[in-house]
């Protein structure tokens, strides 16, 4: 199987690449495009960046996997994603994991066919801690029902 941008991707990726003053530079929109595009970044695409990007494998990969917000494998329909920083840390962020392995029966890093579990970084949503992500959608200031709620929703 082989990788390549869409026809909207492509065109994104040629109206960018003269804004900035080398290829390499493209290394954070590309991987973004290629996620969007596929809902994950695969082997296939890296290589595709590799050579459109003139970056060596390594120095991609590097970036892919230093940020948390970067998948590279497939995901299930939810991504449950808590922010493990200071303030959802004081807030309760501990009770909210505890609420949503209760719920799902999966712990942090875990995957069934519905669900994945991550935690990550500071979501800039401090004031509404503790809070989560769910794909794209924040939710703040959340209890343990809440979380538990919000969860039962979405598998019948």
């Amino acid at each position: 199987m082989s990788f390549a941008f869409n026809e909207a991707h492509e065109a994104h990726f040629n109206y960018l690449l003269p804004r900035y003053p080398q290829k390499k530079s493209l290394v954070l929109p590309s991987l973004w495009m290629v996620q969007y595009q596929e809902g994950y970044i695969s082997m296939e695409a890296m290589h595709y960046l590799c050579e459109k990007l003139e970056v060596s494998m390594s120095h991609l990969y590097g970036v892919a996997t230093f940020y948390t917000m970067f998948n590279l494998e497939k995901l299930p329909p939810y991504h449950v994603q808590v922010c493990k920083t200071l303030s959802c840390a004081l807030c309760g962020k501990d009770d909210i994991l505890h609420a949503i392995e209760e719920e799902t029966g999966l712990k942090v890093n875990e995957a069934n066919e519905h669900f994945k579990i991550s935690q990550v970084e500071c979501m800039g949503a401090c004031g509404g801690a503790p809070m989560l992500s769910l794909n794209e959608d924040y939710y703040e200031n959340l209890t343990a029902e809440s979380v538990k709620s919000l969860l039962r929703g979405l598998v019948k």
